[in-house]
């Protein structure tokens, strides 16, 4: 090695080690030897792609043609079990145009897949079924305008449409409902505050009770109240009895609902509002209710779509009459549901056609309360909507100035000057 003052210090060969020694074998990256370039890149595509639909396809078009033949040509199975026959032939060979490209975890991925997208399109179809089952038989009485603005009164079996409706019933079914309504909504609320901010050993008995309940047979809640209302006070059917079986059948739901949304109400807002000096009571009454009201409002919803529906206690407790009676304490009064059961068991098709047209006008008020809880009940526990908003914030605008006299009065007691913040309007 040399130094020079002009530069830095240089190595020469000589100076290097004579025997640097044996060698360490270097490492070798296998990407890095790969000389035959980048590997491919693989797509990876999401959803239903061709040959899954090509699949689909021709699974259906074979198990169609195997359910014909079993049952249309050869006639091995009954006519009526086409539609199983074909199903199953669609899933088998599904199965084995599926197993011909992929593994078999796809396969079974598959499969479930389609049993599952077979089962919702299987009950959708029930209910469109219905629906447009009902409203087709009911829409020849449907289309008269006297179907919801008079009674039976003075229009016998052989009447035609355009004498008659169901204006009696339908004023049964609002009162009665109305009334079930009035019990259920504040004794289901006060026993869901009950099971959620009180509890104790009474609270599970009681949750065990409304969990039994909510299993009861309608029919069994009709008898009740026959023998305990009926037979026991009233001697005679009418629109308080039925309400009061129906309110048997709609308070489990109410309370089961008003519970499961209670318990979405964070604890930190109790504990809030504790600790800002106000009383269990009153936090319950401002704060937790108010912060499921969606929910709460859902409950209602549904408890009363379940109630509206109900035959078996009514039939047992209302009693029938096809004139108009708005008394519910005193005679029969027929709501909806029974009017249209006894319609369509007579023989006479206008009568028939009068009770699928009372069905269909009772199913599409159930689909509306259902499409309404629907819709209530997606808002989330806490959450406030932009009108909900603008009015809490015109409620605390309303209250400043009570509050800034409250301080002002608070400080002059304590003999303090008022602050300048507080004396300052916004």
């Amino acid at each position: 090695m040399t130094t020079t003052d002009d530069g830095p210090a240089t190595f020469e060969v000589n100076d290097l080690p004579a025997d640097p020694g044996p060698r360490r074998p270097a490492t070798q990256l296998p990407q890095l030897s790969n000389t035959s370039g980048a590997p491919d890149e693989v797509r990876v595509r999401l959803g239903v792609g061709r040959n899954h639909i090509l699949s689909l396809a021709g699974a259906a078009a074979g198990g169609l043609a195997m359910g014909l033949l079993l049952t249309v040509a050869l006639g091995l199975i009954p006519l009526g079990w086409l539609f199983i026959v074909s199903y199953l032939w669609f899933l088998l060979l599904y199965t084995a145009l599926i197993h011909l490209r992929q593994a078999a975890p796809a396969v079974r991925n598959g499969l479930v897949t389609v049993l599952l997208s077979s089962a919702g399109a299987a009950v959708a179809g029930t209910l469109g079924l219905v629906v447009m089952f009902t409203f087709a038989r009911g829409q020849e009485a449907l289309s008269h305008h006297n179907f919801f603005t008079t009674d039976m009164t003075g229009a016998g079996p052989l009447s035609g449409l355009d004498q008659g409706g169901v204006l009696h019933a339908l004023v049964g079914t609002l009162e009665q409902i109305g009334i079930a309504l009035a019990i259920t909504i504040p004794l289901g609320m006060t026993t869901a505050v009950f099971l959620n901010e009180v509890g104790g050993r009474l609270a599970r008995i009681v949750r065990t009770v409304v969990e039994a309940m909510t299993a009861l047979p309608s029919v069994v809640a009709g008898l009740f109240i026959y023998a305990a209302v009926v037979m026991a006070i009233t001697h005679q059917t009418n629109g308080l009895a039925a309400s009061l079986a129906i309110t048997v059948l709609m308070l489990p739901i109410m309370i089961r609902s008003a519970d499961v949304v209670l318990r979405l109400v964070p604890g930190n807002l109790r504990e809030a509002g504790l600790a800002l000096g106000a009383g269990q009571w009153r936090v319950v009454w401002h704060i937790v209710l108010p912060t499921v009201r969606s929910g709460l409002t859902t409950g209602v919803i549904l408890a009363t779509a379940h109630g509206i529906g109900e035959t078996a206690p009514v039939l047992l407790t209302s009693g029938f009459t096809g004139v108009m009676n708005a008394n519910p304490f005193s005679g029969p009064q027929t709501p909806l549901p029974l009017a249209a059961l006894d319609y369509v068991r007579s023989p006479v098709p206008e009568m028939v056609a009068r009770g699928f047209a009372t069905a269909a006008f009772l199913l599409f008020v159930v689909l509306v309360l259902f499409i309404i809880a629907r819709i209530i009940g997606g808002q989330d526990a806490g959450k406030q909507t932009q009108a909900q908003a603008r009015r809490a914030a015109a409620r605390s605008r309303r209250d400043l100035p009570r509050i800034e006299r409250n301080h002002a009065q608070l400080l002059a007691s304590l003999g303090a000057a008022p602050t300048d913040n507080m004396q300052e309007k916004p």
